[in-house]
């Protein structure tokens, strides 16, 4: 089929991570003044017909009060199947758990 006549498709979810997800560790007090990251993969429900535009949206968030609030949410590597997130944080900062949208447009 022709990709210029292929109808527009979308997919969305909210997702939630945190200190109960495999491999958190944006809780952990930090040993240096590196960043600490979290990769999470999402797989689409159907794929798309090439790579879709992804975009995140942060809905929620459950942080240390004592300590500033830094995050950041990217999307890595995405592909007609899916995509990885990277949430960060970095300094003293201590993430308890994140919650965003994310939303997928391509053909």
């Amino acid at each position: 089929m022709n990709q210029s006549l292929m109808p527009w498709k979308t997919l969305a979810a909210t997702v939630g991570v945190g200190v109960l997800s495999d491999g958190w560790n944006l809780a952990d007090p930090p040993s240096a003044d590196e960043p600490r990251v979290f990769t999470l993969e999402v797989a689409f429900a159907s794929a798309f017909f090439s790579t879709p535009v992804v975009t995140l949206g942060l809905t929620g968030f459950d942080m240390d009060p004592y300590t500033a609030s830094r995050i950041s949410l990217k999307v890595v590597d995405p592909s007609r199947t899916g995509f990885k997130v990277e949430i960060a944080t970095w300094r003293d900062s201590r993430v308890y758990s994140v919650e965003f949208n994310w939303f997928a447009i391509g053909a």
